[in-house]
Formats: structure tokens, C-alpha cells, sequence
């Protein structure tokens, strides 16, 4: 399995908002599979989109 991070988004972002997920919705839309996660390391949110070994392959 490969991850490809789309984007990243620092979590200290204004009150109420979520760009990460926005994001990912958009490319939702789009017809990719993104997700988000938490990278605790760098404190930031990481739109993902996740793929098989036989997708990566193709």
C-alpha cells in the first residue's frame, strides 16, 4: 500500500474552520479517494489519497 500526501495543512488553523477537510472533499468530488490524517510530528493535517500495490503498479 502507497499514501501520496495532496496537501498539508497546519492544525493550528482559525476557529471553526477545516481546510483539510474541504480539501479532501473537493478532491472527493473529483473522484479520488482522499482522506485526512493527523501527522503528529509536524502538528499538521495530510489529505491523503491511499493506493493498492496493483494500482501503484499501473
Amino acid at each position: 500500500m502507497r499514501r501520496t500526501v495532496l496537501e498539508w495543512f497546519p492544525a493550528g488553523g482559525p476557529r471553526g474552520s477545516w481546510p483539510a477537510e474541504e480539501f479532501a472533499r473537493q478532491r472527493r468530488d473529483e473522484g479520488q479517494p482522499a482522506e485526512v490524517v493527523m501527522d503528529l510530528e509536524s502538528d499538521a493535517f495530510l489529505v491523503i489519497v491511499t493506493q493498492h500495490s496493483a494500482d501503484a503498479m499501473t
